[in-house]
């Protein structure tokens, strides 16, 4: 095949990939659809619940911010559904890089993935200084207090007259924890990874169910607030705006397809797990949305932890501190799955010679990318300890809204490229609904503010320029 910049992988190219003739003979298949669910599920339920759904209501949407959870939700299920016809497809590890490989060429599945390194690396990071924030709430409410400068990132007020922060010290260790974790075999990470999504799942369950008993009717009315004469505050532009925040939440099901050279049967697996997981937490974001508004007004949830002001108003203590704990696991498997994808991504990449072969090797004793693994963790561990989470959070965004987008665009293409190929499982109503999506992920992508483009701008310019001193020049196809 000629080279050139849009040279694209054939399908048999990334067959061979999925058999091994190229990469990925070294990756032990030991993950099935429940894994795999639980993957979804452990990227998925963190920050939302936790976090967002309390803002969204307060500043954008109120208790209509439950239709806020549900148009978020119905955007990604597009996706979702482009996913797994290309996991169907194409089953082997790199997700968006290589469903884009393969139909719109090389320079463009670098872009994406090196978007997806944004999106991986800085949402490892931002959810790790969210698991510091609850680490610190956690302890405070045992009676111990962590020295403040070593809880927030460098130069932060700590509100402490005259104590700024330095090193952001439980998010930097969670980070290293995790990827000590991942290096030591992706059987041993899904296991803990399950354990924990099961405890957390728990507790939320528990939270709706209680919460539901002490429900106050009159707190949803009006369900859908006035609109205050600026778009996006309350009214059906508010509902638009708060789909638009906690589209967030829903970040990381994307990471499934990243395993799906670690999963058995991932033809079928593969798009179970992506389904099942979005549809599980799509229900529990809409059950917690409708408890927190109402049993509390609207108005107070604008919080760092809604949840705790619902429990507050119950009165139970002790579901409190187990609601930190649920928060802590949550967030420590969100961790865990973005740092699985991130290695998944540089691994892909790097086997078609895009990066150095450093991204590629596998350990023989753990059969994983132990020494990429550790990298990663390193890099993403000292982000975590020195830079804000505001700064971090908005980067994550407009990165995964782009490789969404693209997924979308590969699913029409290869249906026009390849309309022989089977598809074990196929997006209903295409090219209608593929296109929905990619319309879709450009509309959230459009509402971003500029100063999000612009650093966007420059991590591309950062990427392109070592596409064109290393990647295009090492490139290999099949």
């Amino acid at each position: 095949m000629t080279r050139g910049f849009l040279a694209r992988k054939t399908i048999e190219d990334l067959r061979a990939d999925e058999g091994g003739e190229t990469r990925g003979a070294g990756l032990a298949r030991s993950l099935g659809p429940i894994s795999l669910t639980a993957l979804g599920v452990g990227a998925i339920i963190g920050a939302g619940i936790f976090v967002l759904t309390g803002a969204a209501a307060a500043r954008y949407a109120g208790p209509a911010v439950i239709l806020s959870f549900a148009l978020a939700g119905l955007a990604c299920a597009v996706v979702a559904l482009c996913y797994a016809e290309l996991a169907a497809l194409i089953p082997v590890s790199g997700s968006t890089y290589s469903y884009v490989y393969a139909s719109l060429g090389e320079i463009f599945a670098w872009i994406i993935g090196w978007d997806l390194v944004l999106e991986y690396a800085m949402g490892a990071a931002t959810v790790a200084v969210g698991w510091s924030g609850y680490l610190v709430s956690l302890l405070a409410s045992l009676g111990l207090r962590l020295p403040p400068q070593f809880t927030a990132p460098v130069g932060a007020a700590t509100g402490i007259a005259g104590v700024t922060g330095l090193f952001n010290v439980p998010a930097a260790a969670v980070v290293a924890i995790v990827t000590g974790l991942l290096v030591l075999g992706t059987r041993e990470s899904a296991r803990v990874n399950n354990v924990m999504v099961g405890f957390k799942l728990a507790v939320v369950l528990v939270v709706i169910l209680v919460g539901g008993l002490h429900v106050v009717p009159a707190h949803w009315s009006p369900f859908l607030p006035a609109n205050s004469g600026e778009f996006g505050h309350f009214g059906w532009s508010g509902v638009l705006r708060g789909a638009a925040v906690v589209f967030f939440a829903y970040i990381g099901f994307d990471a499934v397809s990243t395993a799906a050279q670690e999963a058995h049967e991932p033809q079928r697996s593969v798009p179970v797990g992506l389904v099942a997981s979005l549809m599980i937490c799509t229900a529990l974001y809409i059950g917690v949305a409708a408890v927190l508004t109402g049993v509390v007004p609207f108005q107070k949830l604008d919080r760092p932890d809604p949840i705790s002001a619902a429990i507050d108003v119950i009165g139970l203590p002790w579901l409190a501190v187990t609601v930190k704990f649920a928060a802590l696991a949550g967030l420590t498997t969100v961790i865990l799955v973005l740092l699985f994808g991130q290695t998944r991504i540089l691994y892909a990449m790097a086997s078609d010679g895009l990066l150095p072969a450093f991204f590629s090797r596998v350990s023989p004793r753990f059969r994983t990318p132990a020494a990429s693994q550790s990298l990663i963790g390193l890099l993403v561990g000292a982000i975590a300890g020195l830079a804000p989470i505001d700064l971090l959070g908005e980067m994550v965004s407009i990165g995964t809204l782009a490789a969404f987008a693209l997924v979308c665009v590969a699913v029409i293409y290869l249906r026009r490229s390849h309309p022989e190929r089977p598809r074990p499982f196929r997006v209903p109503g295409s090219p209608a609904i593929p296109t929905l999506g990619a319309l879709a992920c450009l509309g959230l992508m459009a509402g971003l503010p500029w100063e999000t483009w612009a650093r966007l701008l420059v991590w591309l310019a950062l990427g392109m320029a070592i596409y064109f001193s290393y990647g295009h020049r090492h490139a290999r196809i099949g």
